[in-house]
């Protein structure tokens, strides 16, 4: 050994975010000149630094370097005490390698951040924004959940109600809110509200919301529903106090007949005898049966002996062929897999006033751009990645809604959103995959594309519009 080596402190303490200096003193035991190489190693090595990188010495001499660490405030940078090392290699003796090693101490702190998605949910009788809370503190967090508002006019149910977080990850809390009053009549109203995540021993961490409550009934429908109301009145009334003169045709007969057998005003006007008073009515002549009859029967014999020629000549009519099944987005994955290994996503879109479009996979477009055609419904499957799961979200009215959350196994078909015609076309979406990350990028109306944008693996990703802009979503991109 021609190294001798001494750290100074061999322990020390360090707050993420700020540096902390040990010195390291070298001497050459050896009985040449030697140059020494620094090398940092072990996990503090990337904020680690040394200075100077090299040192050459004389024999019997001493120098010394200092080791910098500077941990990021970060999750990367874990809490507790973390062993470091230097790999000292003289340029003389290459194969006698010295580590000195000694113990960095880092501190813990805390830092959780949360976002509502979205800011802003519209309904009659209840809405539901998801809550993403986030730590990106180096320490586990853990946290309860509760709701408030001025006046007391909501309803909050939260699952979960309590979390615990690891550092550098993220929870998704699913929060309902149901209003204490149903608007009947009438137009939305704004509700403000709050979610607080609340930890032992700090101040509660707040995130503001807006609750958009809508009538049942929009208040010119139950103008509308009045006015109809009092007109049918009105008709009613009417109707049974008009009796309209009824006069029976006998009647009229019977007096026609009266006045023809009046007497002549004298019998020496006229010689001839009065006809009888039957003679003043004429009385049309019967039409004779047997030729109708007869007429009537040939006309059923023919039409019998119709039917009877129609149903007994000709062929069967062919039997229409089966449509062929449509290919949708398993279908694409399947055959996709099966040429190549690893993992796939296959999509395709519902575009308005154009129907399903065919499949595509791994990054492809499916869509239209620039053309003003909004997607209405989005067809997911994936292969290797152990299923998929997603939800869109729709506007309608500038009002948002969402669909319910869907999921589907490898190779099988998951669809978001709706072809109904009724049903308004998608704004944005949110998606995961359960082994790994997916990659979306979203094209929006007025807006065009937004960027990839990733998730860390198992946890969602919103990709489209923002909630309270209300553009139409007209193509998509994604990667797994």
């Amino acid at each position: 050994m021609t190294l001798w080596t001494s750290l100074e402190p061999a322990s020390v303490t360090v707050d993420p975010g700020s540096r902390a200096t040990v010195r390291l003193r070298v001497r050459n035991t050896g009985d040449v000149v030697d140059e020494y190489r620094f090398e940092p190693v072990g996990p503090t090595a990337p904020w680690t630094t040394v200075e100077p990188p090299s040192l050459r010495l004389y024999p019997g001499t001493t120098g010394t370097v200092e080791l910098t660490f500077a941990p990021p405030r970060t999750p990367d940078a874990a809490a507790g005490p973390n062993p470091y090392a230097v790999r000292i290699t003289p340029t003389e003796h290459p194969d006698a390698v010295t580590v000195p090693e000694g113990n960095l101490t880092v501190t813990a702190f805390t830092e959780v951040r949360a976002e509502l998605v979205p800011p802003t949910v519209k309904g009659r009788f209840r809405g539901r924004p998801r809550l993403a809370v986030d730590n990106v503190g180096n320490t586990r967090v853990t946290a309860s959940l509760s709701g408030g508002d001025t006046g007391d006019r909501l309803s909050y149910e939260l699952k979960p109600s309590n979390v615990q977080i690891e550092p550098g990850r993220a929870v998704f809390v699913d929060a309902t809110l149901r209003p204490r009053d149903i608007i009947w009549f009438g137009s939305k109203e704004e509700q403000p509200y709050s979610l607080a995540v609340r930890r032992s021993g700090a101040e509660p961490l707040a995130v503001d919301g807006t609750f958009v409550q809508r009538g049942f009934l929009p208040r010119w429908l139950a103008t509308a529903l009045s006015v109809s109301l009092a007109l049918a009145i009105a008709f009613v009334m009417i109707w049974i106090g008009y009796k309209p003169p009824v006069r029976s045709l006998a009647e009229e007969r019977l007096a026609q007949a009266g006045v023809s057998t009046l007497p002549p005003p004298s019998p020496s006007l006229s010689a001839a005898p009065s006809a009888p008073p039957s003679a003043a009515v004429p009385v049309p002549a019967a039409k004779p049966e047997g030729p109708a009859t007869s007429e009537a029967a040939g006309t059923g014999g023919s039409g019998g002996g119709g039917e009877s020629g129609g149903g007994g000549g000709g062929n069967e009519a062919p039997k229409p062929k089966p449509k062929p099944k449509p290919e949708t987005a398993a279908t694409a994955v399947k055959q996709l897999a099966a040429r190549s290994e690893g993992r796939h996503i296959c999509y395709r879109a519902y575009v308005a006033d154009r129907g399903w479009q065919k499949p595509v996979c791994d990054g492809s477009e499916a869509g239209t751009t620039g053309k003003g055609l909004p997607i209405k419904a989005l067809n997911i499957a994936v292969a290797g990645t152990g299923g998929v799961s997603g939800n869109g979200a729709h506007v309608v009215e500038d009002w948002l809604t969402g669909d319910k959350w869907s999921s589907a196994a490898d190779g099988k078909d998951m669809y978001i959103g709706s072809s109904k015609e009724a049903v308004s076309p998608l704004q944005g979406f949110t998606i995961k995959v359960n082994d790994g990350s997916v990659c979306q990028n979203a094209n929006v109306k007025d807006k065009g594309w937004m960027g990839l944008g990733c998730t860390k693996p198992g946890d969602w990703r919103y990709g489209g519009s923002n909630m309270d802009e209300g553009h139409q979503l007209e193509a998509v991109e994604f990667t797994v």
